[in-house]
């Protein structure tokens, strides 16, 4: 997921930002993580099922490494890290900040325990309340580096929910996450919504938090189009499955047909067919019977282009999603499924929503790349966006796993294309 540039000159932040407005969302933003760890028993936060999945506990270890090693460590006189070792723990890809353990081997690291963990937080917490209420001046650029901070701990927030939702159904008995009870979802009829041809800005330029990936507004030219007004849904999906499109390669890329072979892929992720019916796994239920009117989810890039060829149809680029988002939806709807709700499973839309936001990040036919007049920061905080963008595709709009402050039209989210761990899904669109 992509982040901030630092830069020598001003990227966007308000100009008289208040340490107290910081203090507070620092206390918020941290006291979320928390939250969403509270049903998780001891066991559940070590494990690392797969390469791509976390143990809980290392998001949370990370996550306060990075205002240790970012904001406290440079800014606060005499400040003492925690721990000597933890940096060479919690480091996660910056090369420029030293050795790291390896992300494969981080489910080896039964110590430190859960409870030193919490310790780690509540010690870098308590440092930052006394940093942010000292009363001393904090620079712009040091207001975005911990307005940074904040924004990567959320992104590990959305992050430790896939990883929860992985690790959990691993489980034979489909353990719940939550006791919360999610109703069943409404059939929405498709239509399509109609975008004029023409010249479009896309990128970001408002004055605000935004990651360096949105920067470098710029003009597109669109031929006209159509977009749906709504997610492709279970049943939907379903219809491609029972037709046989995992066995046709004609619907395929080739570098997808070989991962579907080499995978055994026959449907999406957390989906079970047993005694005759389909079920599927959710956060918010436990194994349940597939929900045919809710947005399909955990749909590779491969899956979600296939899918699109057998409709006959394609997936928006980017700029088409975000011209048609800001046409038809300029604000994010009150209704839209963010984590917030706490459903943390994707649901239909309501008559007032093109569910351009929540539910499942969609799927883009864009390849992640720079925007015209992208820089790579120096230092490490440089290297957490630019070093990405080659083989991965761009998906927009936020998921039931995002923070509602967190998204925005211009956010540019990206996976490789074979990644479905997450909550990613998929919305047509045509040439007109």
């Amino acid at each position: 997921m992509g982040i901030y540039q630092a830069s020598n000159n001003m990227l966007p932040v308000a100009e008289n930002t208040q340490t107290k407005d910081l203090l507070a969302k620092f206390n918020s933003v941290r006291n979320q993580s928390e939250y969403l760890t509270r049903n998780l028993k001891t066991e559940d936060f070590v494990v690392q099922p797969v390469v791509d999945v976390s143990p809980p506990k290392w998001h949370l270890a990370h996550t306060t490494w990075f205002f240790e090693e970012f904001v406290l460590g440079p800014n606060l006189p005499g400040y003492t890290v925690f721990h000597k070792d933890y940096n060479f723990l919690f480091n996660s890809y910056y090369e420029s900040v030293g050795e790291r353990v390896q992300r494969p081997n981080r489910g080896f690291m039964t110590r430190p325990t859960v409870e030193e963990i919490k310790k780690y937080r509540s010690y870098v917490n308590e440092h930052m309340n006394e940093f942010l209420e000292s009363g001393n001046d904090i620079s712009n650029d040091l207001a975005y580096t911990i307005q940074l901070g904040l924004q990567h701990e959320q992104q590990h927030q959305e992050l430790l929910l896939y990883d929860v939702k992985y690790i959990l159904n691993q489980y034979p008995l489909f353990p719940k996450f939550t006791e919360k009870s999610v109703d069943s979802s409404v059939y929405k009829e498709a239509n399509f919504l109609e975008v004029e041809e023409g010249n479009y800005e896309v990128g970001n330029k408002d004055q605000g938090f935004c990651f360096d990936n949105e920067l470098g507004a710029h003009k597109v030219y669109l031929h006209k189009y159509e977009i749906m007004d709504r997610l492709v849904t279970n049943g939907e999906y379903l219809e491609f499955i029972n037709a046989g499109g995992y066995k046709e390669f004609k619907y395929w890329f080739m570098e997808a047909w070989a991962w579907v072979n080499e995978t055994d892929q026959k449907h999406p992720m957390h989906w079970y067919f047993l005694n005759g019916e389909w079920y599927y796994f959710s956060l918010s239920g436990g194994l349940v019977p597939l929900d045919l009117n809710a947005p399909v989810t955990h749909v590779s890039y491969y899956e979600a282009d296939a899918y699109a060829r057998w409709k006959g149809l394609r997936l928006p680029t980017e700029f088409e999603w975000e011209v048609a988002a800001k046409i038809y939806e300029p604000k994010v709807p009150v209704s839209a499924n963010f984590v917030e709700s706490e459903n943390y499973t994707p649901r239909s839309p309501g008559d007032e929503s093109y569910q351009f936001f929540g539910d499942v990040w969609e799927w883009t036919s864009s390849n992640y790349s720079a925007y015209p007049g992208f820089q790579t920061a120096e230092g490490a905080i440089g290297e957490y966006n630019g070093k990405f963008m080659v083989n991965q595709m761009v998906l927009k709009g936020g998921s039931c796993a995002t923070p509602r402050d967190h998204i925005r039209h211009t956010y540019r989210n990206f996976f490789h294309p074979y990644l479905k761990w997450f909550f990613n899904g998929i919305r047509l669109a045509k040439h007109v």
